[in-house]
């Protein structure tokens, strides 16, 4: 019997190690075969019982064998690429069981990987930066800089930025104001955000029609789920939601310009540029028709940003309260990517919340359940408010009647045809959420919608749409899977999460 590695076109007929681009450890001399019909004293011999193991080490090219668990040395060196497993079995009535780790394997295979893993890691560890150490901290600090003013983290940024003596290139209240934008599409409160981006960015979402047509798809999403405005303004369950969102206004894919959350001053209300507000008046002119809106306006106004109702409660008083002070300035530590009270249209009481908008979607789905299984175990489509759901359907004419408008303008579009398939898919089961298109009304869905959202605003501050940490990862990635592609095997070693904890 001979057991070895062999080519592809090798002959069968014969016992792997005797012709070219074939190698063998045979069982009845223990010697091993290097493309020759003339064997090498490598081993002792094998018979019945015993567990031979064949290990290729795709770093150094090297191939050695294990005999019940201890390793015999290397017998081949210099192996060529692509070898295939082979055994050779000359006597009759020969039996093997092959184990390619459907089984632990007898020989410590793990032992011996964590030694060529630590090989690896000291070899990353010791590549020479010489006299360029400064550059790469300093180029290493506006990355990192730049990362956390991508994903908002505004205190951090400038307490970073004040440590290391790096500069931001984004002013803190243009910084805010996407962290507020995020937050809303994180709560699944898109027609909201689609509101704030207009007023804070104008021109954006009609200049990038994908973009507008995602946020639009996804905001019916959230209809389903009773988390958007456009539905939750209906639901008599909520109080203090209605107090939120006096006279919601009629969002539509044909998006309007007027929110009862982006409070105003009439004719003295503040317009936005860059992401900043400014208090000259600008009409906004949307190159789709708008619905009328029923939005009443607040007397009150912050010059430096824009306010939301961030929290859901009962208690009159404290939404009052919360109104009356909404327009003071905010501090650092409060605009950090942190939890808030977003409700998601499940359960709306002050003894329970259920938080959105945070990135530990672990801990929202658990709260979630055990909020259903305590209080409320049937989920219903709107919030099971019949006039949400008119308004809804409604919502998903328009929405179709956007998409055959983007087509006429811009031709098909095959992702717009399925983004409004799998949306509307959710309206032909009883529990969306439990069919098999329910993974769209998972918050974690929201993310992708927040970055692409994010990334455009940034673009259009001429501000990079992906930050350079994130670019390099992704270089780093994509080089260790070419080297794994042409057979480069210390890249299996050398993931980039490894480096990341």
């Amino acid at each position: 019997m001979g057991i070895g590695l062999s080519a592809q076109g090798v002959n069968m007929n014969r016992l792997p190690g005797w012709d070219k681009h074939s190698y063998g450890y045979h069982g009845d001399d223990g010697h091993s075969f290097c493309s020759s019909g003339t064997g090498q004293p490598y081993g002792p011999t094998f018979t019945t019982g015993d567990v031979i193991g064949c290990c290729v080490n795709l770093i150094n090219n090297t191939c050695f064998y294990t005999k019940n668990g201890h390793s015999l040395g290397i017998a081949f060196t210099d192996l060529p690429s692509n070898l295939y497993p082979t055994v050779g079995l000359q006597t009759p009535g020969e039996i093997v069981d092959a184990n390619f780790g459907q089984q632990p394997f007898v020989f410590d295979i793990e032992d011996y990987m964590r030694e060529w893993r630590a090989k690896i890691q000291s070899t990353i560890k010791r590549f020479p930066i010489g006299d360029r150490l400064g550059e790469w901290q300093a180029m290493l600090q506006n990355m990192v800089s730049s990362y956390l003013v991508h994903h908002g983290y505004c205190s951090t940024a400038t307490a970073f930025a004040r440590v290391t003596d790096t500069t931001i290139q984004e002013e803190q209240t243009s910084i805010k104001n996407r962290q507020r934008i995020q937050k809303l599409v994180l709560a699944g409160r898109v027609g909201e955000a689609i509101e704030a981006t207009q007023q804070l960015y104008p021109g954006l979402l009609e200049h990038n029609p994908n973009l507008l047509f995602m946020l639009k798809c996804r905001q019916f999403v959230e209809m389903v789920n009773g988390t958007d405005s456009e539905v939750r303004c209906f639901s008599a369950r909520s109080p203090r939601s209605q107090d939120s969102y006096p006279g919601s206004p009629s969002l539509s894919p044909r998006h309007g310009s007027s929110n009862s959350h982006l409070h105003s001053t009439g004719a003295d209300s503040p317009t936005c540029s860059n992401g900043v507000m400014s208090t000259k008046s600008k009409q906004s002119h949307s190159k789709y028709p708008t619905l009328s809106s029923s939005s009443s306006s607040s007397s009150s106004s912050s010059p430096s940003s824009v306010n939301y109702s961030e929290s859901n409660s009962t208690d009159s008083t404290k939404s009052q309260q919360h109104s009356s002070t909404s327009n003071q300035e905010t501090s650092d530590s409060e605009m950090e990517m942190e939890a808030e009270h977003y409700p998601n249209g499940v359960l709306e009481n002050s003894s329970t919340r259920i938080m959105n908008g945070t990135y530990k979607h672990e801990e929202i789905l658990q709260t979630d359940e055990s909020s259903m299984e305590d209080s409320c175990p049937q989920r219903q489509l709107c919030g099971g408010n019949h006039a949400a759901t008119e308004r809804m359907i409604q919502f998903g004419r328009e929405l179709q009647i956007l998409s055959e408008q983007l087509c006429r303008e811009y031709g098909k579009n095959t992702m717009h045809k399925k983004m409004l398939q799998d949306a509307f898919s959710l309206l032909a089961y009883s529990d969306p959420w439990n069919c098999p298109v329910g993974q769209q009304l998972d918050p974690i869905q929201r993310e992708p919608v927040c970055a692409a959202l994010n990334s455009a605003i940034l673009e259009s501050q001429n501000l990079p749409k992906q930050p350079p940490l994130m670019l390099a990862l992704g270089q780093a990635s994509e080089c260790l899977r070419l080297m794994a592609r042409v057979g480069l095997g210390s890249c299996s070693f050398a993931r980039v999460d490894d480096y990341l904890h």
